[in-house]
Formats: structure tokens, C-alpha cells, sequence
């Protein structure tokens, strides 16, 4: 039987939902303290030319090199965005993501890990380009270690040190940045989110003992570190990006606009169900649908205007291929602004993955720039 529930019983709900969530977190096998996201790594169809397209239109300087991989730096820094090039008959995609542990230890994390059912993997499949599902890969890369680890789904992220930016010495700290041959349009700071197509989200509770931070519709928000970062799981559908909810990546090979007023329900937000896979698509491998950066000062029209000048296609909402930009409402009922919905805007690369923007304050909650959240 389906029982209706009013939004005022729903918002009044909430808070409980939060700590029954912090409470599942609790007690059992311990769990590693990460402080927000760090990086995420694009594999692309031609290197060259998707460092060009985000240095031309960030500004980013080139932080560091591990072989092939290009690591461009966010904001800041350390955290930083990595150009892989694509292995023969690999399809260009957001192949990972990683985290910040405090007080980074490989052998203190692999044994928390296993605790948690994540063990080892064969040596045997160490030259395969992903890692299992509930397996841990360590690379040793000069004197440092390298960690990454395939979630229940076979998604990869990697963990390591607070301070790492692709670079050399034991945490992978020392970088020496290349200036970017010119300011760019665009000046991102931080990492924002990844919404995740992959019914993994318990494995992070437990593991990092992530919260709920904020709800779009059912679907939560679960809080990477003490800021506003977030990872969103969809299931692993094959609808579009920025639907309602309806799931192997590649790891260690080297280290005004159109839409805005258009109140669609099935768009928008970081917690979208799978993009680029076509409206009424069979469900596809599970994925990292899309990543999202945060500058300050977020005004849509503005963002819009410069990706248009750098020579993206202003689009409708849902609209797939590369080099396309569109800003997609979440109204009320699925956690955004009341009346005006709160505006998230998409790009796609060179490769046509797909990268949101949003203000640095957004934390996938309510208000104009998603920045009021109950967590």
C-alpha cells in the first residue's frame, strides 16, 4: 500500500532520517576519516586537446605529470582534475574519483578495508586497467604508494593523503605547477560532487561513515568531509542526466540561458539518474554519470555566457554530444528553490562527458544556489 505524504510531514521527517542514517554509520568495524573529495580523472579520446579545452577555459595550471596523465589543478589546489589518455578501444569517461584521508596510512587503511570485506586484489590482474568490486590495489610509484579501490559496483576511487597532488616524495605532495598558457574565462575553486549511476551508497556509510547531508526528492545526499562535498547514488538506470532516480572504471595506469525556464522534473540537480545513455535505454554498467566544480559568485546567465563565447551550444535540457551547455530547474518537489527552482547548469567536453557547475557554497540542498541543507 502507498500512503501520500504532504511536503510539511516530509521536511518534518527529515531530521529524523538524518540521524538515523549518522546512527547506521556507528559502532562496528571502524571507519576512515576522509576530508572531502579530491580529485577527479577524465580518460579522453585525445589528451591534447581535453587539456587545451580546460586549461583555455579554466585557466588551470598544469600541477603535475605521471607519465601520460596530465594533472591540471582546481582552484588552489592540491585538488586537481587528470587528463588519462584512453587505452585502445576504451571509451572516454569520468573513469574515477578520489578522497583526502586524515593522517594518510597505506597499511592502517587496507586493514581498516578489510575489516569492511575489501581485500587485496590477484597480482595477476594488476595490468588490467580497473579493479573488482570489493578489491584494493596498491601501486608503488617512486617512493610513494598509491591506493585505489573498487566500491560493491566496481566503481574506482582512490584514497590517499590530504596534501597529494599527483606529485613525487612518500604522499605524492611535491608538485612543481606550470603556469596555464593564459587566465581563461572561468575560474573554478573546488570540487563540488559526483553523482554515481551504482546502488553503492551503503558501502560508504559504512566505510567513511558518511551522512545524508540533504534530500532531492528519495534520493539523499551523503556528505564527504566536514564541508559542503557530497557523493549521490542513482542505481544504476539508464535515463538521463538529472532524472529521477531509476550503477568498472579505470585505475593506477599512471597516476538566460536555454532551460532556465523550464520546471522539469525529470532534470537537473546532482542527483540525476545516468546521462548519455539515451531516453529509454536498456540500464547501463554502472558509471560516474558526472562530476561537478564550484566557483564563487555562481550566476547562471554569466557561466552561460562564457561557455557560449568559448564556443559550446547554448541547448534545451537533456540535450547529449559534446560541446553543449544547458541549465536544468529542480523545483520544490525534488529539494529546490520554491517557485523559481534552483538553477544547475551542464557542460559537455571535447569526449562529451558532462561536467555541472554551481556555486561553492552548493551542497545539493534548497535555495536559489542549493546551499541550504538540513545535515
Amino acid at each position: 500500500m502507498t500512503v501520500a505524504i504532504d511536503r510539511r510531514s516530509f521536511l518534518v521527517s527529515v531530521p529524523a532520517l538524518l540521524a538515523a542514517h549518522r546512527l547506521m554509520a556507528q559502532g562496528g568495524a571502524p571507519q576512515i576519516r576522509v576530508n572531502g573529495l579530491s580529485q577527479m580523472t577524465l580518460t579522453v579520446s585525445d589528451p591534447k586537446r581535453s587539456i587545451d579545452f580546460y586549461q583555455g577555459l579554466f585557466g588551470m595550471p598544469i600541477q603535475a605529470r605521471q607519465g601520460t596523465t596530465t594533472y591540471l589543478r582546481i582552484g588552489a589546489g592540491p585538488r586537481f582534475l587528470a587528463i588519462v589518455p584512453a587505452a585502445p578501444g576504451e571509451k572516454p569517461s569520468i573513469s574515477r574519483f578520489g578522497m583526502g584521508v586524515e593522517q594518510f596510512n597505506v597499511d592502517n587503511v587496507l586493514r581498516i578495508l578489510a575489516q569492511h570485506g575489501v581485500t587485496p586484489e590477484d597480482p595477476a590482474n594488476s595490468a588490467s586497467g580497473s579493479v573488482a568490486p570489493m578489491k584494493v590495489r596498491v601501486v608503488k610509484r617512486g617512493n610513494a604508494r598509491e591506493m585505489f579501490v573498487g566500491d560493491p559496483a566496481g566503481i574506482v576511487f582512490q584514497l590517499h593523503d590530504v596534501s597529494y597532488c599527483g606529485g613525487s616524495g612518500p604522499l605524492g605532495n611535491m608538485c612543481q605547477p606550470e603556469p596555464a598558457p593564459k587566465k581563461g574565462l572561468l575560474a573554478v575553486k573546488d570540487m563540488s560532487h559526483f553523482t554515481v549511476a551504482a546502488a553503492s551508497s551503503q558501502f560508504y556509510v559504512d566505510v567513511f561513515g558518511m551522512p545524508v547531508q540533504a534530500m532531492q526528492a528519495t534520493t539523499p545526499a551523503y556528505g564527504v568531509g566536514p564541508g559542503v562535498h557530497f557523493l549521490m547514488f542513482t542505481g544504476g538506470g539508464g535515463g538521463a542526466r538529472g532524472a529521477a532516480p531509476a550503477g568498472g572504471a579505470a585505475a593506477g595506469r599512471g597516476g538566460g540561458a536555454a532551460g532556465a525556464g523550464n520546471a522539469d522534473p525529470a532534470r537537473g540537480g546532482g542527483g540525476g539518474a545516468a546521462a548519455g545513455r539515451g531516453r529509454g535505454a536498456a540500464p547501463a554498467d554502472p558509471r560516474i554519470d558526472h562530476a561537478c566544480m564550484s566557483l564563487d559568485n555562481f550566476v547562471p546567465e554569466t557561466v552561460t555566457k562564457a561557455l557560449t563565447d568559448y564556443g559550446l551550444k547554448l541547448a534545451p535540457p537533456r540535450t547529449e554530444g559534446a560541446l553543449v551547455t544547458y541549465i536544468s530547474l529542480r523545483m520544490e518537489n525534488r529539494g529546490g528553490a520554491p517557485v523559481t527552482g534552483t538553477p544547475e547548469l551542464y557542460f559537455t567536453d571535447p569526449d562529451g562527458l558532462a561536467i555541472q557547475l554551481q556555486d561553492t557554497k552548493y551542497c545539493g540542498g534548497g535555495g536559489y544556489l542549493g546551499d541550504v541543507c538540513p545535515g
